[in-house]
C-alpha cells in the first residue's frame, strides 16, 4: 500500500523509484522547468570540492549533467518562468544563471573571492527573484546576511546582524529582531514582503522589502527552504523534526508531515524543495544520494 502523507486539501503520495539515481551524491536542492524536467545540484560523496546539476525527466529517468566546469560546492537552486535557473554556490562566492542545458547566462561576483563584509556575495545559500523583479540573496555561511540586488547587480540594500557562528564557531548569536544565525533561504511574496529562514535560530523573520523587520514566526525547525504555492501557502522544508510544514502567510500552520507524524519517512534532512505545475512536491535531502517526488493526490 502506497503511503500517504498530507493534510485536507494538501495530500501527496511518494514516487517510487524516483529518480533513476547512479552514483554517490549529496542533493541539496532541485528544481522543476516548464516541461516538467526536474535540476538537482549534486555534490560529490563524501563532501568535497566539486559536483554539477543532475537533469531527470518527469519520470525520473536520466538526462543529462552539466556545470561540472563551473560549480565549486552546488547548493541553492531557483527557476524562472523563463526557465533560467538561478544556482548559489556556497564555497566559491557566486550566483550563477544558467539556460536548462547548461550554458551560463549571468555572474554575480567573483569566483573563489568573497564579498567584502556585510556586501554579497560570502558563501550564498541561495538566490531568487521575487515578483517586483529584484534578486535577494542569503548569505548564510559566510556571514549573517541578505541581500536586496537588481538584476544588473546593483546592490539596493543588505541587511542582518550577528556572526557566522555556525561556519567557524567563534562569536555570538544573534537571535533578537532582524539578527541572524544562518539565514539559508529567502523568499518574497506578491506583496514584496521578504521571509527569511533563520535555520539555527529555528524561525523565520519577515520584513519589508528595504529591511525592516517586521514579525517572525517561532518554533520553525531549522527551516532550510521555502516556496508559495499560487494559493498562498509556504511550504517549508527543515529538519527538526525532518519534513515539510505548510504555513499560511499570516503564520498560522495549516498541516505537515515530519518524521514525529510519519516515523522514518526521511532518512536525511529535507534541505532544498520545489512544486511543478501539477503541485507534487519534490525534495532534496541532506543525506547520500536522497531526491524525493511526493505526487499530490
Amino acid at each position: 500500500m502506497t503511503l500517504r502523507v498530507g493534510t485536507g486539501d494538501y495530500q501527496y503520495e511518494r514516487v517510487g523509484n524516483w529518480p533513476i539515481i547512479s552514483g554517490d551524491w549529496v542533493c541539496s536542492d532541485v528544481v522543476v522547468d516548464s516541461k516538467g524536467n526536474a535540476y538537482v545540484a549534486a555534490r560529490t560523496w563524501p563532501q568535497s570540492r566539486g559536483g554539477a546539476i543532475l537533469v531527470f525527466d518527469k519520470n525520473g529517468r536520466f538526462l543529462s549533467s552539466w556545470g561540472e566546469e563551473f560549480l565549486a560546492i552546488p547548493h541553492g537552486l531557483w527557476i524562472d518562468a523563463e526557465d533560467r535557473i538561478y544556482h548559489a554556490d556556497a564555497t566559491d562566492h557566486t550566483v550563477r544563471v544558467f539556460s536548462v542545458s547548461g550554458e551560463q547566462l549571468v555572474l554575480y561576483g567573483t569566483p573563489d573571492v568573497a564579498g567584502l563584509p556585510g556586501e554579497p556575495y560570502n558563501r550564498p545559500c541561495r538566490a531568487k527573484v521575487s515578483p517586483a523583479g529584484d534578486m535577494y540573496v542569503a548569505d548564510g555561511y559566510g556571514q549573517n546576511r541578505v541581500h536586496r540586488i537588481s538584476l544588473d547587480g546593483e546592490v539596493v540594500t543588505s541587511w542582518g546582524r550577528g556572526d557566522p557562528v555556525y561556519s567557524n564557531g567563534v562569536g555570538l548569536v544573534d537571535d533578537g529582531p532582524g539578527g541572524f544565525n544562518l539565514p539559508h533561504d529567502v523568499s518574497v511574496d506578491e506583496d514584496d514582503l521578504v521571509y527569511v529562514s533563520d535555520r539555527e535560530n529555528h524561525r523565520i523573520q519577515i520584513f519589508d522589502n528595504m529591511g525592516t523587520y517586521i514579525t517572525e514566526w517561532g518554533n520553525m525547525g531549522l527551516p532550510c527552504d521555502t516556496f508559495i504555492d499560487g494559493s498562498g501557502i509556504m511550504h517549508v522544508a527543515g529538519g527538526s523534526p525532518a519534513g515539510i510544514r505548510l504555513m499560511s502567510l499570516k503564520g498560522k500552520e495549516v498541516g505537515r508531515w515530519t518524521n514525529d507524524e510519519y516515523p522514518g519517512l526521511f532518512a536525511g534532512g529535507p534541505h532544498g524543495l520545489w512544486l511543478d505545475d501539477e503541485g507534487s512536491v519534490y525534495i532534496g535531502e541532506i543525506g547520500k544520494t536522497l531526491v524525493s517526488k511526493f505526487a499530490r493526490v
